[in-house]
């Protein structure tokens, strides 16, 4: 049976989702696969590898937002509706329900995603923010790393599944709710009007 990497890495994910991190090596990977072990070394040195890798691949599916997009001239207000859209369909992939399982088993690797994704946030809030203050759609006077930092912290916010259980709270009413507060907090009256008209649609 010949599968390419991301097959492999979805039935990694399905160990993970429903049987833990502990359940997580080559072999449960090749029953599930029907892969020798030869064959997945080809792809994975060793157990802990097929949780980097893993990482890599979600943290690509977030990077893709902006890869397959040209938000060149676009509205700054606009570009932030289309990421946080992108980032709700692509929620399984971009924000996955086990990274406090490997959090707590693989630590070093799991700090290694975590700080790799806070950066690209961050970079590209930063150029938003620039982009929006240019445009008049938001205000002149924003410190924008903090802005940013705020941001990235209230996104990571939404994500603690202790303090918002899934069940309670989507993550589309979350997201919706945090960016609402941003925008009229840092829009300029023009910002803010053009944000009303484009929810409404």
């Amino acid at each position: 049976m010949k599968r390419d990497l991301v097959d492999i890495l979805k039935i990694v994910r399905s160990i993970l989702i429903n049987k833990g991190v502990r359940s997580l090596n080559l072999k449960s990977v090749s029953d599930k696969s029907g892969l020798s072990i030869d064959e997945l070394n080809k792809y994975f040195k060793d157990d802990k590898e097929l949780i980097t890798k893993l990482l890599e691949f979600e943290r690509h599916a977030f990077i893709e937002i902006f890869q397959e997009n040209d938000f060149e001239g676009v509205n700054a207000i606009d570009i932030m509706m289309f990421v946080g859209k992108e980032l709700s369909d692509k929620y399984d992939y971009v924000t996955p329900s086990y990274s406090s399982d490997i959090k707590k088993h693989f630590p070093e690797i799991y700090e290694e995603h975590f700080q790799s994704r806070t950066d690209f946030i961050f970079e590209k809030i930063r150029i938003n923010l620039n982009k929006g203050i240019s445009q008049g759609m938001y205000r002149s006077d924003l410190s924008i790393e903090l802005i940013s930092r705020l941001y990235i912290s209230r996104l990571w916010d939404i994500h603690n599944e202790d303090f918002f259980p899934p069940e309670k709270f989507s993550f589309d009413t979350l997201y919706e709710f945090m960016f609402n507060n941003l925008i009229r907090s840092i829009a300029t009256d023009e910002g803010l009007e053009y944000y009303k008209n484009k929810s409404k649609k």
